[in-house]
C-alpha cells in the first residue's frame, strides 16, 4: 500500500461528486422530443451530440469562459450538436436549443450524487491524519450550492472555488494558494481529479503527485502525453486500509 501523503487536493465534479453519464442523460432528453428528433435514432442522435460536447468542452478557451455560465455553455454545446444532426432533423432549431439545452442542464445537475465510497474515503483520510482540500474550478454560486447541498465544507481543511477566489486550474496559482491553505508543500500533496491537464499535468509541473480518477473505465486517450502518476477507476481506492 502507498503511504499517505501529508494532503491531498480533490477536484468536485466527477471526482466526488458523479453526474451520471452525459450520452445517457443526453439521450433520455432527447426521447422526451420524439417530434424533433424525428427520423434519428435516439441513440445515434445522442453519440452525434456527445461528441458535440466533447469538443465543445475540450477547447480550453470555451471552457475557461463557459464554466462560468454552464447552463449558457451547454446551450451553445447543443447548437453545435443539432448542427451535426440537421441534415437529417430539421426541426433542431436554435430556439429549440435553448429549450434542449435547459431541460439538460437541470436534468443533469439534478443527478449529482456522491460517488460509491467517496465520502467514506473522505471520512477515513481526515481520520487518518491527511489535510484535505477541495479545489474546484466553476462559477461561485452554483459551487458554492454544491458545497452546501452535500455539507462538504466541514469534510475539508479548505475549501477553494475558482468563482470565489479569482483563480482556477490549471493556473499555477490555484494549486500554490490551496497548499499555502494545508501548509504543506509539493512533494507531500497528492492532487486527484477526472481532467487530465487540470489534476494531471499541471500539478505534475509544480511536483504534486497526481491521480487520474478515471471514472468512465476508458483509459487515457490514445497518443496522450500525459501520464498520470497513479491511475484510479473509484475515489473509493484512496479510503486507508484498517
Amino acid at each position: 500500500m502507498t503511504a499517505l501523503p501529508a494532503a491531498i487536493l480533490f477536484d468536485l465534479d466527477e471526482t466526488i461528486l458523479s453526474f451520471g453519464s452525459r450520452r445517457q442523460i443526453l439521450q433520455e432528453v432527447i426521447e422526451q422530443f420524439p417530434d424533433a428528433f424525428a427520423g434519428v435514432d435516439p441513440a445515434a442522435a445522442s453519440q452525434e451530440m456527445e461528441t458535440a460536447f466533447r469538443a465543445f468542452w475540450g477547447d480550453e478557451t470555451r471552457h475557461a469562459i463557459w464554466r462560468q455560465n454552464l447552463a449558457a455553455g451547454r446551450v451553445l454545446a447543443v447548437q453545435e450538436g443539432f448542427a451535426r444532426l440537421a441534415a437529417r432533423a430539421p426541426g433542431l432549431t436554435d430556439d429549440f436549443a435553448q429549450q434542449f439545452g435547459t431541460r439538460f442542464h437541470h436534468y443533469r445537475e439534478d443527478q449529482a450524487r456522491f460517488f460509491p465510497g467517496a465520502l467514506e474515503t473522505l471520512e477515513a483520510l481526515h481520520q487518518a491524519g491527511v489535510r484535505l482540500a477541495l479545489v474546484t474550478n466553476g462559477a461561485a454560486e452554483p459551487q458554492r450550492a454544491k458545497v452546501e447541498r452535500f455539507d462538504l465544507a466541514r469534510r475539508f481543511h479548505h475549501v477553494q472555488i475558482e468563482g470565489e477566489a479569482g483563480f482556477g486550474k490549471p493556473e499555477p496559482q490555484a494549486y500554490l494558494h490551496a497548499m499555502t491553505a494545508l501548509g504543506v508543500e509539493a512533494h507531500q500533496t497528492w492532487m486527484v481529479g477526472d481532467n487530465l491537464e487540470w489534476e494531471v499535468a499541471a500539478p505534475q509541473r509544480l511536483g504534486i503527485f497526481s491521480i487520474w480518477h478515471d471514472h468512465l473505465g476508458e483509459g487515457l486517450p490514445p497518443g496522450s502525453p500525459v501520464r498520470p502518476d497513479r491511475i484510479i477507476r473509484a475515489i473509493a481506492e484512496l479510503k486507508p486500509r484498517t
